[in-house]
């Protein structure tokens, strides 16, 4: 070899040596694609939907997770819903007066895909086959209920039925292609009669039928543990709704009525503004199973603004 090409392929060696030494000592992102939760922008969704999927490609948002009722939702979810709009102050919900396919269409051309989508119980037991159809359609993994309604769980024996209820709710979903999964909120999480009433959920239900999304923020309020409840239960969290506290706050009561949780709503603040140790518990998250991380700042004002601070505090970790 000559001199000259031995020199040549010398310093091509190097570079390509530089190169990996890079790639080997880069940080690795701890969440590759932060979602949104979109009940954090319904107001948005329903006056400017194009402009919502817009907003949240232009911040970095990959993932969305959609809520109901939607058009093939129960009359008794839809009563549900309707109820309580008023106090919202928006009616929109599901697909946004969008067709599923539509509504799948204007996220993937935002570079969105979207993993999970929240229903109701009563949809969930009685209109699978509608809701499942739908969920393929737009991509969706998981089919989640966000919350057990009040009159099912009023005492340990209440809860023991629901685990069997969403034995035969994953059954169902594992038929259609789909996954059935829990939303906790605050109640559920202190002992009665020396019981955790979630610990009947998990020790009841069938991992391959029954998976789990943590919320944080409600998890905390409720007094209980997150990183605990990932090592405990790994891999059975699929799913993390991410929110953080401005100061330590925990419920009045035992979490189990609405009036609590909307007295914990100004105490929500963008990721990394609040006092919870986010990076030690999304890595345990991500340790333990957890796929889809999910900011969710509910109804939150001045999105624009609060999420483009959650997303970055993100992509920073």
């Amino acid at each position: 070899m000559k001199r000259r090409q031995f020199l040549q392929s010398t310093a091509l060696f190097s570079v390509a040596s530089l190169v990996n030494a890079n790639e080997l000592f880069a940080q690795t992102p701890l969440i590759n694609k932060a979602g949104l939760g979109l009940f954090s922008i319904p107001k948005m969704l329903e006056n400017d939907f194009d402009g919502a999927f817009a907003m949240l490609a232009k911040m970095g948002y990959k993932e969305v997770e959609c809520f109901g009722p939607y058009e093939f939702s129960t009359e008794k979810a839809k009563a549900s819903w309707n109820a309580v709009t008023p106090q919202l102050g928006f009616k929109g919900s599901g697909f946004f007066n969008k067709t599923a396919a539509d509504f799948f269409k204007a996220a993937k051309s935002n570079g969105i895909s979207i993993p999970a989508m929240h229903t109701d119980l009563d949809t969930l037991s009685n209109n699978m086959g509608p809701l499942a159809e739908a969920a393929n359609l737009i991509g969706a993994k998981y089919v989640v209920l966000p919350s057990i309604p009040d009159a099912e769980r009023k005492n340990l024996d209440d809860y023991k039925r629901v685990a069997e209820k969403f034995n035969s709710i994953g059954a169902e979903a594992k038929k259609e292609g789909i996954r059935f999964a829990y939303h906790n909120h605050g109640y559920g999480l202190n002992n009665v009669n020396g019981v955790m009433p979630l610990n009947i959920i998990f020790d009841q239900t069938d991992p391959s039928l029954v998976y789990f999304e943590m919320d944080l923020y409600w998890t905390i309020a409720g007094g209980a543990d997150p990183v605990e409840l990932f090592k405990k239960h790994k891999d059975r969290y699929k799913m993390v709704h991410i929110k953080d506290m401005k100061e330590a706050k925990r419920f009045a009561g035992d979490g189990g009525d609405a009036s609590q949780w909307i007295s914990l709503f100004p105490y929500m603040t963008s990721c990394g503004e609040g006092v919870l140790d986010l990076p030690t518990i999304l890595t345990a998250a991500k340790q333990n199973g957890v796929e889809h991380f999910f900011v969710e700042q509910d109804m939150v004002q001045s999105p624009e603004i609060a999420l483009k601070k959650s997303i970055d505090y993100l992509k920073s970790l």
